[in-house]
């Protein structure tokens, strides 16, 4: 194993090998090395954002573990049939052999392990307990929380790996939706006696985009006006993204990936001008869709079909030739792929630079995970594309990129009675986690009726950039137009400019002419996500202050703030709304004067 730190190297170094391995290591993967070699542990957890290099890492460290026989032979646990193959086509390159069709009995002597899956170990923990017990193992976990899927699989990982030599457990996604417990993983309870899991070697993704080990992502963001009828047939019409309840917005939400709708054509559309864009600088890149289940991925395929003119690579969950059309995709220079939910996680195809978030499901766990997809990359200057629906959830995991996550283990504890914040209430409903297996269990019965679509924003590094606009305007082409190689503080240079542009360009028009839809140019300030917490804490002092003053409950001042000012909750609100709000308070502060 190379010793020597690749401080020297290129950041973005190996150019295509985020799978498999190379001869010279990133300075994290040297990094976690060092933190293993300084202890020697049974248990460590690596965790690395999507598309650093989990992989070469793993397979560095067990190559050294085999060669000086601190371990005897090697077992890799993976989610998913095809990421198991892929483990042992890693590992073949670097001259470790691992069987990824191994079921039962004695492993052949030309391989040094095998690679299997979580749900594999679940049906059989005792056979894998024995080839443990008979010789000394390293156990390579991948995406080690999905061990804590279900209660069977935690604990036939327990059963069957506790007799383990070492334990390596690799994540890029440290966190879940629920409580269950990550086998292997070490918990330590916080100063609020809240239990979190702890790493012990941790490489976020805003460290690897300052060290251009990763792309930055553009999230462009689609508005508009649906149309469904609920179950008791009353039709309902909402603009996405408006403040509505959770029914709502789900209802709202699937009324715009409805493939019978407007909505998805143009931001299909939307999305392959972007691609073409991206392909002036990165010929081969590649754009990928993720669907809800298999009717709309077909329904998207014939969609795209009709833009672009060729038919697109579709994967589907139960294709008995799933992985090698995704292998096939990958080495090839074709445009598109569809799939459902399975290229959604540690699959490997670093050309896709565009994608379209066109499913429902909303646990931060499958965003961080489907933009994981995007992210891997190359070259320095490369960025990625996700287009997504207005949905404040997944504006706000949008928003939330660089921020490091830890599975929590313990619900947390109820504040004393009689302090009440609805800011912090409205945040507990917001992120309320829905069931992790496809989060749509609690929606109602409706049918969507009609769907169009609106270019509404462009995020990028916790800030919002752009105003509403029509598909195909002169401002949506401005936004989709960003070159594909730029560096990190390019983008956000440029993104000003196109915003000031537009800004200076709509002042112009007449008002029955303008693409604007909804807040004029100095109601949307250009603010980053930081800026917004600090106004909604401001506006939150001012209102207890106010209570204080008047004796009025916190939500009813909240309440009579949005009355007046109109707009929707303060989690929800612009920051020109926040503002206005201020002003407001302040105001009746000083009239009370």
């Amino acid at each position: 194993m190379t010793t020597t730190a690749s401080h020297h190297l290129s950041p973005a170094f190996p150019g295509r090998a985020p799978w498999g391995t190379a001869g010279k290591l990133r300075a994290w993967q040297q990094g976690a090395l060092d933190a293993y070699a300084r202890r020697e542990p049974r248990d460590f957890l690596a965790v690395a954002t999507p598309g650093a290099g989990k992989t070469t890492f793993a397979l560095t460290l067990a190559s050294k573990l085999l060669h000086q026989h601190t371990v005897q032979q090697i077992t890799v646990v993976a989610p998913t049939e095809h990421l198991k193959k892929q483990w042992a086509e890693a590992a073949a390159r670097i001259g470790i052999k691992l069987d990824p069709d191994y079921s039962a009995g004695p492993v052949s002597r030309e391989y040094h392990g095998v690679a299997v899956t979580y749900a594999g170990v679940g049906v059989r923990p005792m056979l894998h307990r024995n080839r443990c017990e008979q010789r000394k193992t390293l156990v390579i976990l991948d995406e080690i929380h999905h061990a804590g899927d279900s209660k069977s699989w935690g604990e036939a990982c327990f059963e069957a790996f506790d007799p383990a030599a070492r334990r390596l457990a690799l994540t890029g996604t440290p966190f879940r939706s629920d409580t269950n417990p990550i086998p292997f993983v070490t918990y330590a309870e916080g100063s609020d006696g809240i239990r979190r899991s702890v790493a012990d070697y941790t490489y976020g993704y805003g460290n690897a985009l300052a060290d251009h080990v990763v792309r930055p992502v553009i999230f462009l963001s689609y508005s508009g006006n649906m149309r469904w009828r609920t179950k008791a047939g009353d039709e309902i019409e909402a603009r996405l993204g408006e403040p509505m309840t959770k029914d709502a917005i789900g209802q709202a939400w699937r009324t715009a990936l409805d493939p019978a709708g407007d909505w998805m054509p143009n931001v299909l559309r939307a999305a392959d001008q972007r691609l073409t864009e991206v392909r002036k600088a990165i010929p081969d890149a590649g754009a990928l869709v993720i669907a809800t289940d298999h009717t709309a991925a077909r329904a998207y395929a014939k969609m795209l079909r009709e833009i672009t003119g060729k038919s697109p690579t579709v994967v589907l969950s139960d294709d008995t030739g799933a992985s090698k059309k995704i292998e096939t995709f990958s080495s090839s220079d074709d445009r598109w792929m569809v799939a459902v939910r399975m290229v959604s996680e540690g699959v490997d195809v670093p050309r896709l630079a565009v994608g379209v978030y066109a499913t429902s499901i909303s646990t931060p766990l499958f965003f961080a995970q489907a933009v994981g997809r995007f992210v891997r990359s190359r070259r320095r200057g490369e960025t990625a594309s996700v287009f997504l629906p207005s949905v404040p959830m997944l504006l706000s995991f949008a928003n939330e990129m660089e921020v490091e996550r830890d599975h929590v283990l313990d619900k947390a504890k109820k504040k004393e009675e009689g302090l009440y914040d609805e800011e912090d209430a409205l945040l507990a409903e917001a992120n309320k986690a829905d069931d992790e297996a496809d989060g749509e269990q609690d929606m109602l019965p409706f049918e969507a009726l009609e769907s169009d679509a609106v270019f509404d924003r462009v995020l990028y590094d916790g800030a919002e950039f752009g105003m509403q606009a029509h598909p195909g305007s002169e401002e949506e082409q401005d936004y989709l137009g960003i070159p594909g190689l730029l560096e990190p503080d390019q983008v956000q240079l440029l993104l000003q400019k196109r915003q000031a542009r537009q800004i200076a360009h709509s002042r112009k028009k007449p008002d029955n002419e303008a693409d604007l839809l909804e807040l004029p140019a100095d109601r949307r300030p250009v603010v980053t996500h930081k800026q917004l917490l600090e106004m909604r804490k401001q506006l939150n002092t001012l209102v207890a202050a106010w209570h204080h003053r008047t004796g009025k409950p916190h939500g009813v001042v909240h309440n009579e703030l949005r009355r007046v000012c109109g707009g929707p909750p303060s989690a929800e609100a612009t920051a020109g709304q926040l503002q206005e709000r201020i002003a407001k308070i302040q105001e009746w502060a000083t009239r009370m004067a």
